[in-house]
């Protein structure tokens, strides 16, 4: 979601951020919990005169019920309505006339706000957020403002956006019971059937302290910023519906599915998609490192092959979408005109194959680590993203720490690690392969 903030505000807090955020030093940090639940970190840097107020709370798209999709991506938009003490427009007034930015988003397995602001506007942040938190209007008028303004959104950015589809179709073929099926988009039909009470049981359920992590980061004090913490959040009554989660395991697929969808895009594209451990676990740090091989930048394999020399696609890659329960490998090119789709899979096949009878170079492992030392910096070097790791770590494995020390998980990966991974995820009997091709295709 893209809430509406000053676009210079932005392009001054983006130098800021940049220019003065954390190196690749150790993130020291403090944490406890309020006795409602609510658990707190915060990270104290006096490199600039920011604070990113942040809370993450653990619902997405997969908590939802199968015929109430698209939930948790509503709220992300309906939770900035307005509260018994803030009128309706006014939550992002109050950050943009004190200096500052916020934003929102919404994946499937969470939910984050957060407000950037100058340091002596803390208490701005934690009060909006409380507000947020116990207050927040449920109205029947904000409920359908924000209805039309989702329904405008996945207009643009999946309906009429190019090849908007390709992730919602590629999870639903690779999702049969799990509700990582759908998307955090959701059914717009789902979103009109649901009543006042649906979005009332929705709240009440999921936006509450014992589901939520506060995670500070910036120019503060800490004993100060603990005593504000607590003025604004430790009376908040904790929730006390039972947070549903999923618990439904996908089944290990032991056939290819194929499936073709028609669109006005006229470049087909070619999607591979191969079930994956969770995100945390052992086999996912040497399958992520596998995509970066198959991946990481222009001498990466599928670009070389695929692209460069047998010029097949403009575009060949593949990334893991890591999730909190077992996720997916996306391989994916886009055809060159003129090109079958057919021939672009084989030339992506024969590099997947490469990765299980052959190790990994020297020379590879080296620029693997390079990529992977660089990814932690940069996620490391501003004050908003210290602030979202922490509380992704303490959400997903209840170690916020990890923040330093989930690096030296992808350094210990051999090259016998991601050729083992290779074998043991890349199975072409548990993939979905989908082809998009241009509409009159299927008129033909």
């Amino acid at each position: 979601m893209d809430m509406k903030y000053l676009l210079s505000s932005v392009l001054v807090w983006s130098i800021l951020l940049n220019a003065y955020g954390q190196s690749a030093t150790n993130i020291d940090f403090t944490e406890f919990d309020l006795k409602n639940g609510l658990h707190v970190i915060l990270h104290e840097d006096h490199s600039t005169p920011i604070v990113a107020v942040t809370v993450m709370y653990h619902v997405g798209s997969k908590n939802e019920a199968p015929s109430r999709t698209g939930m948790a991506h509503f709220f992300e938009h309906l939770l900035f309505e307005g509260s018994e003490n803030i009128a309706r427009g006014e939550f992002d007034h109050y950050v943009e006339n004190a200096g500052g930015v916020l934003n929102a988003n919404t994946s499937q397995d969470r939910t984050f706000y957060y407000e950037l602001l100058p340091s002596n506007q803390l208490e701005l942040g934690l009060w909006l957020e409380s507000e947020r938190m116990l207050h927040a209007k449920i109205q029947q008028i904000g409920i359908e403002t924000q209805n039309e303004v989702v329904k405008e959104e996945k207009r643009q950015r999946v309906d009429n956006a190019p090849y908007g589809n390709m992730i919602a179709e590629t999870m639903d073929a690779c999702y049969d019971v799990h509700p990582y099926q759908w998307t955090p988009i959701g059914s717009m039909e789902h979103l009109d059937a649901s009543t006042h009470d649906d979005f009332m049981d929705f709240y009440d359920t999921f936006y509450v302290p014992n589901n939520a992590t506060l995670s500070i980061a910036g120019d503060m004090d800490l004993e100060s910023a603990k005593q504000l913490v607590k003025k604004y959040f430790q009376d908040i009554p904790k929730g006390t519906k039972a947070i549903p989660r999923p618990t439904e395991v996908e089944p290990k697929r032991t056939e290819e599915r194929r499936s073709i969808v028609y669109g006005k895009d006229r470049l087909p594209v070619v999607i591979q998609a191969y079930p994956i451990p969770a995100q945390g676990t052992p086999d996912y740090y040497a399958v992520d490192m596998l995509n970066q091989v198959l991946s990481g930048g222009a001498s990466s394999r599928l670009n070389k092959s695929v692209v460069d020399e047998k010029q097949l696609a403009l575009y060949c890659g593949a990334f893991s979408f890591g999730l909190e329960d077992p996720g997916v490998t996306f391989a994916f090119a886009m055809v060159n005109m003129g090109i079958e789709p057919s021939e672009v899979e084989a030339a992506m096949n024969e590099e997947f194959e490469k990765m299980k009878t052959q190790l990994i170079t020297d020379r590879e492992l080296q620029k693997l680590k390079n990529q992977i030392e660089t990814q932690f910096v940069s996620g490391n070097s501003t004050m908003a993203g210290i602030a979202e790791e922490l509380a992704n770590y303490h959400t997903y494995f209840g170690d916020a720490n990890l923040i330093n020390t989930e690096i030296d998980r992808y350094l210990a990966v051999t090259p016998e690690d991601i050729q083992r991974v290779a074998k043991k995820y890349y199975d072409e009997n548990t993939r979905a392969t989908l082809y998009f091709l241009y509409q009159e295709e299927e008129e033909k």
